[in-house]
């Protein structure tokens, strides 16, 4: 059973939430403000938690505060933010501070209930299939437990997307990947915007992992999306 933090100060809405989700088969402890919210997300419960809600309007800390110190400790907690404010900074400011979802009320909750699984689905394939919580291609290191990427032992700084988005391509390494499947994986089904993304967020991490290096990870395959491959062996 999975085990959701709801941090929503709103008694209704939460009451409401949490029968919904326990019928749809979670475990859901409430916090009803920012300062009580962030100690129960970083107090390391057993079980761990799997998700996070996350409302932006919270008294004491606000929503955007308490992510943002979430964020200093576990890179890798799906937290989706709940907000009465959809504008783009808003949505921008989240997403920047590490959210990986946002959800404008009022909302219908079978929406919620399905970024949720597809949050959750993104999780598992980011992590259980991996034996190992060290990922090496080439000369680049990446560490699933501390979202903590090195190339020639130079640590690199990724946002959430960036690192999902090279993990999805390294476990494909040597597919070529079409910008519809990284969408579908990293973004999620759900993604209204415009596959341009792909290309922007390409771009990103060609400057962040290959610029100044010797060998080039990230390949354009044109026409039809993008694949990284390992420097071939040179001839024995």
């Amino acid at each position: 059973m999975s085990r959701i933090l709801l941090i929503e100060d709103e008694e209704r809405i939460a009451r409401v939430l949490q029968l919904e989700l326990e019928h749809d088969g979670y475990e859901v402890v409430i916090a009803g403000g920012g300062r009580s919210g962030l100690e129960l997300a970083l107090s390391n419960p057993d079980p761990e938690w799997d998700l996070i809600v996350l409302d932006i309007m919270l008294p004491e800390l606000s929503g955007l505060e308490v992510l943002r110190r979430i964020r200093q400790t576990d890179t890798i907690i799906p937290i989706i933010l709940l907000t009465a404010r959809d504008t783009v900074p808003d949505r921008v400011s989240g997403l920047d501070q590490g959210a990986n979802d946002y959800i404008t009320k009022p909302f219908a909750i079978e929406e919620l209930l399905a970024r949720i699984r597809n949050l959750l689905r993104q999780k598992d394939k980011l992590v259980k299939p991996q034996t190992s919580h060290v990922i090496e291609i080439d000369d680049l290191r990446m560490d699933l437990k501390s979202r903590e990427v090195r190339r020639e032992e130079k640590m690199i700084e990724l946002t959430p997307t960036e690192f999902d988005l090279l993990l999805f391509l390294i476990r494909h390494k040597d597919e070529v990947m079409s910008r519809e499947q990284i969408i579908s994986e990293v973004w999620g089904y759900n993604f209204m915007g415009d596959t341009n993304v792909v290309d922007v967020y390409i771009r990103y991490l060609r400057q962040k992992i290959d610029k100044g290096f010797s060998s080039k990870l990230i390949h354009t395959i044109r026409g039809v999306g993008y694949m990284v491959r390992e420097k071939p062996e040179p001839p024995s």
